[in-house]
């Protein structure tokens, strides 16, 4: 510094002054730094937004016969609000649904408005869908992605709706100074890419660039208390893998691998609190996660074991189908596996504390957009010619009904497929002939659903989608209406960085989070449309969907974000509640056996128990769609505490709550054993863990049910009591 120690008589005078000045300037500095960095507000919240449990088929696997009969673990939003201070706000949500539907999103954000007018908005909510397979389903009002459901579901609706806003408005209200870092991991053995033939098909010098054939990276968005750092207030982890390691066979309602391993972090910070309590708030949300399986060891042949063939995921003649199996020795044990793998890694980056801290103002650009008429410039590798392209009316593919290795589909149909059948053609233009155009357009998918030319009795599937970006600093948020494939997604955050730096803001750090706002199936790149995968099949706007993605958010970075304008709104999606059809019956009545009542018990647990060992018990109940039991729970697993003293049915004492519904531990089932007398059961089951304190046990259940002449009613069972030793 020229002016450190001018004016002083002798040299050492002034290197010792100019020694406290830069001490002291430095000082100063950094406590100007550290007012800045933790310039943030955030608040964080969780809700209960668990659908209904049974006699509505789940979301995912499109099996009308894969209807929910219990819980095994409930549903939850997530939400984190972070403020810059300069009016700057944004709000991330995850919820463990199949995926987020557009009508949702409008209700939350009138439920917010209502209370909070204009603060939050459709720019600065983000609404991610987790992805699992084992929810139900009936909320997207499309109907190819309702059909399996039979139509629309309210209760289903409604839930997500409820949570997703009540987890919103509890972040809203505990708000607090924070700081805010971003740490990065890498998670081997919690998936692959179950579509290898076409991500080979990606240019060679473009897939060189990587280790893996799926992203391996964990992200994690860490919200530290201004006041105590040693306080974390919440976590969010982004990791590309399909929650389907619990199968199409399941019937309970779950929020699989990612669902455990939220469960599983928020446990281990918030030690002693029951699942789905406590104030760390933590969430592996969805990222690029279109050809990643968490079913690790690969697609065999259902009856051989043998390998299928790459291209087609098809066995031989009598060979069975194509499965593709987890880590365990079933599905709950791939799942836990899968779900410990991902926890630990999230554990370890929050133990470690090196996250790289961010800093910077808040920005957000949202925008719709018509896919069916939107163009883009596209330079192809192969001819190195740039032409304009455009996007077309959404058709599902032949390779679309093969189902996935996840999952297979029915029939004789094949991934991989790029020639169409007469038969199915006709089957096709029944329901709605494509055009020659779309054809073209389309190429080289055969179609075998013109959904975009399907319009009875409601719109089959979307055509104008919701783009988003949001940043904080120099930390990107790119929301994505649908599931991008591993190279797709990995093009988007290149995209979205460059575009920020080419207009002249900061080179960004981006994560893809997927399935927010809206659903619109799968995004592949060019090149693996071409090979016509399941992903590619269900590409809905055509080869170049992806193409049309990437200008998309470009502009949205280098129009809105970095020179902090906007963009105009675009056409808005049309919002067809009156035209919603159901076909699913409500509860209508619930009865019980002559000389029996609700709640009684059936099946008493044993008198004494090891740890390991399961207790099962059964009560004559009522139908669980009657009450939703949101943040509350059917059943609790409760231990005598004190003094207490148990005698026969008798016990004296208090009681304490261990475990719900809502716990991995715990499973229920419920089943209607009389439809024409209105009577059932419900079966609870409670593992014993190893970690469990030995004592005196009951289980209770809470339930309702409805009055043939009208009106809810609750009613409770409790068991005898029994130790565990």
């Amino acid at each position: 510094m020229w002016w450190c120690g001018a004016g002083l008589r002798s040299r050492s005078a002034g290197r010792a002054q100019c020694l406290l000045q830069l001490v002291l300037v430095a000082v100063v500095l950094v406590r100007i730094g550290t007012a800045a960095a933790a310039n943030y507000k955030v608040g964080v919240g969780r809700a209960d937004c668990t659908g209904p449990s049974v006699e509505i088929t789940f979301m995912g696997y499109a099996q009308i016969t894969q209807r929910g009969t219990g819980i095994h673990l409930r549903q939850y939003a997530r939400s984190y609000i972070v403020d810059d201070g300069s009016g700057g706000r944004f709000v991330f949500v995850s919820v463990d649904a199949g995926m987020m539907g557009h009508a949702v999103k409008r209700d939350v954000v009138a439920v917010l408005q209502k209370k909070y007018g204009t603060l939050y908005t459709q720019a600065n909510v983000v609404i991610s869908g987790s992805h699992t397979h084992s929810t139900p389903g009936g909320f997207l009002m499309y109907l190819l992605y309702d059909l399996t459901s039979l139509g629309f579901v309210a209760e289903t609706f409604n839930a997500l709706v409820h949570g997703i806003a009540q987890s919103i408005i509890r972040a809203h209200n505990n708000m607090v100074e924070a700081r805010l870092y971003v740490a990065e991991t890498e998670v081997l053995e919690a998936n692959i890419n179950r579509s290898p033939s076409a991500y080979e098909n990606n240019p060679p010098e473009e897939r060189a660039q990587y280790r893996h054939n799926v992203d391996k990276g964990l992200v994690q968005l860490q919200l530290v208390s201004a006041r105590d750092e040693s306080v974390v207030l919440g976590a969010i982890n982004w990791f590309a893998v399909h929650p389907t390691s619990m199968n199409n066979t399941n019937r309970l309602v779950s929020s699989d691998n990612v669902g455990y391993a939220s469960l599983l972090l928020e446990q281990e910070q918030n030690a002693g609190a029951l699942v789905g309590k406590g104030e760390f708030v933590g969430v592996f949300a969805s990222s690029n996660l279109g050809d990643s399986s968490p079913n690790i060891r690969g697609p065999k042949c259902e009856k051989t074991g043998l390998p299928c063939d790459v291209l087609t995921s098809s066995c031989p003649s009598g060979a069975g189908a194509c499965f593709a199996s987890g880590p365990g020795n079933d599905m709950y044990e791939s799942t836990a596996l899968i779900a410990d793998r991902l926890y630990r890694a999230a554990s370890d980056l929050l133990a470690a504390r090196n996250g790289r801290e961010i800093t910077g103002p808040i920005g957000y650009a949202h925008q719709y957009i018509d896919m069916t008429v939107a163009e883009a410039s596209y330079h192809d590798p192969a001819t190195q010619r740039t032409e304009r392209v455009r996007g077309c009316l959404p058709a599902m593919g032949y390779s679309f009904a093969a189902g996935t290795t996840d999952g297979p589909g029915a029939f004789d149909f094949q991934q991989g497929t790029i020639t169409d059948n007469v038969l199915w053609n006709a089957v096709r233009d029944f329901i709605a002939e494509p055009t020659p155009d779309d054809k073209e357009c389309q190429a080289p998918k055969p179609i075998l659903l013109a959904t975009g030319r399907a319009r009875f009795p409601y719109d089959w599937q979307p055509k104008i989608v919701p783009t988003q970006v949001v940043t904080v600093g120099d930390f990107a948020i790119a929301a994505v209406p649908g599931e991008f494939t591993t190279m797709a997604g990995r093009r988007l955050r290149a995209a979205v960085s460059r575009a920020s730096v080419a207009a002249g803001g900061r080179e960004l750090q981006v994560v893809v989070a997927g399935l927010s706002n809206m659903y619109s199936s799968y995004v592949t790149t060019p090149e693996e449309y071409e090979i016509q995968r399941y992903e590619g099949a269900s590409t809905l706007y055509g080869p170049h969907t992806l193409t049309i993605y990437l200008e998309q958010y470009g502009r949205l970075v280098a129009g809105a974000i970095v020179p902090n304008g906007t963009l105009e709104p675009g056409p808005t999606p049309p919002y067809e509640d009156d035209k919603q059809i159901s076909l699913t019956t409500g509860v209508i009545f619930d009865s019980h056996p002559l000389g029996k009542d609700f709640g009684e018990v059936k099946l008493q647990p044993l008198a004494e128990y090891g740890r390991g060992e399961t207790v099962s018990t059964v009560f004559i109940a009522g139908n669980p769609r009657n009450n939703l039991m949101h943040d509350k729970s059917y059943f609790t697993v409760e231990r005598l505490s004190g003094d207490g003293a148990a005698d026969g049915d008798e016990a004296v004492g208090a009681w304490t709550v261990v475990a719900t519904d809502a716990n991995w531990e715990t499973r229920f089932r419920w089943e209607r054993t009389s439809t024409i007398l209105g009577f059932s059961d419900i079966e609870f089951q409670w593992t014993i863990g190893s970690a469990t304190v030995p004592g005196t046990y009951r289980i209770r259940h809470f339930g309702y049910y409805r009055y043939i002449l009208g009106g809810v009613y609750p009613y409770v069972g409790i068991t005898n009591s029994f130790t565990v030793s």
